[in-house]
């Protein structure tokens, strides 16, 4: 296996790790552990927790990205945004990826390497929307607002309640039209 697949590979572990646990409580051991390596050798590729968890939120992010541009793609205007929508409510049904956003975000708040990341990740998801709905601000604003909700409802478990509230709240219905 070569050191870029190796790299990888202890990426998805990371992200598994980080998800489950979160950037503060997560150690290289457990990382190493689920990707069947050494810890010594984490900090070899890596150099730190701290730039393994930006590499996996970076990865997230980028992961995001194309997954949005896939969907997008021979669209424009409302249909791009709202295909990106859809691809990007079953790209969080992974739980990995919503976690590692969601710990992403909360890290973020205290730390200006995490938030710096964060930032970035988030300013090419903005131009993503921007680019392939060819919608101004206001449009791919909405879009991203409701991306957002979609993280909560998701994490929340919303969509599973069998309350008016949580239905309203869960846009089952309305994510196909919105997103």
């Amino acid at each position: 296996m070569s050191a870029g697949e190796r790299r990888q590979e202890v990426l998805r572990a990371a992200a598994k790790a980080f998800a489950a646990a979160g950037y503060e409580a997560t150690t290289t051991e457990e990382v190493a552990q689920r990707a069947g390596i050494s810890q010594p050798y984490i900090f070899r590729l890596f150099g730190s927790k701290k730039q393994l968890f930006l590499a996996v939120v970076e990865s997230c992010f980028a992961r995001t990205v194309e997954t949005f541009e896939r969907a997008a793609e021979g669209l424009s205007g409302g249909a791009a945004l709202e295909a990106m929508g859809m691809a990007y409510v079953k790209l969080i049904q992974d739980p990995t990826v919503l976690l590692v956003q969601m710990h992403a975000f909360t890290a973020a708040a205290d730390d200006k390497d995490i938030r710096g990341v964060a930032q970035r990740g988030m300013r090419k998801v903005w131009d993503t929307g921007i680019v392939a709905s060819g919608l101004g601000p206001d449009a791919v604003r909405g879009w991203l607002a409701t991306g957002m909700l979609l993280n909560v409802v998701a994490a929340l478990g919303l969509g599973d309640l069998d309350e008016p509230w949580a239905k309203e709240l869960a846009l089952k219905e309305e994510a196909r039209r919105l997103c």
